[in-house]
């Protein structure tokens, strides 16, 4: 059986302090984008768990999420692991995409399905929640907000599919170092930091502030986006390195694309997508 697990982007992520944990509180609304990586996931008649991946910088041991979500969730059904699930590649790493946890998800997802276990979502996400703390939003497949450390997952409706062109630089940003930096980071005068108001909401990211701090190419990056004219927003997504425009209409993302790359270099990741509700 094949499987989709879409890449996500924060519309909005606000830090709201410090947990005693070590984990930060926040409150943001995510949403599922048609971008995505792919699961095979196959019954295997000699038994055991066997992963693959597309990507060789990935690692395929123990420490990779999806083997720790099959190992978690049969370990916690009494099941015998017997399956193996191929992964191909489409969402990049250090992006703020959450491409490792929506693969945790869906594998969660998947051996629900593969042995018709029919478990509730919250009990789903209850597992989720010890792999990651943004790994409980992708269970519930729907656009959400978030709250916690990213365990307290509630689904919203978000009939809205917007456009976007999604951009990454040759980098990415380490998520926890972007929260240890949070507290004390200060705004870049002259770079466009305030909440961006539409109909449908609000887009900030409070992780912007640290992260601008040191990857002055993101700030830039905003920036430019926000003075095209195609571009209705801009934000980073999560604690980077992706930053996303919300396009006018989804035939703005091949032009805006090459002058982005004209503009910030050939070595761009880019990808044009639309949120999914």
């Amino acid at each position: 059986m094949e499987f989709f697990a879409p890449a996500k982007i924060n519309l909005s992520l606000r830090v709201l302090g410090r947990r005693a944990d070590g984990f930060h509180d926040l409150e943001s609304l995510m949403c599922p984008v048609s971008l995505g990586d792919t699961l095979e996931v196959t019954r295997r008649a000699a038994g055991g768990l066997e992963f693959v991946c597309d990507d060789p910088t990935l690692p395929t041991g123990e420490e990779n999420l999806v083997v720790r979500a099959a190992r978690l969730f049969c370990r916690t059904r009494g099941i015998e692991p017997d399956v193996r699930i191929a992964l191909t590649k489409h969402i990049p790493h250090g992006a703020g995409l959450g491409g490792g946890s929506s693969d945790a998800a869906t594998t969660l997802l998947a051996l629900d399905r593969l042995h018709e276990t029919r478990l509730a979502r919250d009990t789903l996400a209850a597992l989720a929640a010890e792999i990651g703390s943004d790994v409980p939003f992708f269970i519930y497949e729907s656009a959400a907000v978030i709250r916690g450390r990213g365990e307290r997952v509630e689904p919203v409706a978000f009939p809205h599919a917007l456009p976007l062109l999604l951009i990454k630089p040759p980098f990415g940003v380490p998520t926890p170092w972007a929260y240890s930096r949070w507290k004390d980071a200060r705004e870049i005068p002259g770079v466009p930091y305030a909440t961006q108001t539409f109909p449908w909401g609000g887009l900030v990211n409070d992780l912007e502030r640290p992260v601008f701090e040191k990857y002055i190419f993101l700030a830039d990056l905003k920036a430019w986006l926000l003075a095209q004219p195609e571009v209705a927003s801009a934000l980073m997504s999560g604690s980077g390195a992706t930053v996303f425009a919300v396009l006018r209409d989804k035939e703005s993302a091949a032009p805006l694309g090459a002058r982005a790359t004209e503009e910030f270099g050939p070595d761009l990741w880019l990808c044009a997508c639309e949120t999914l509700g």
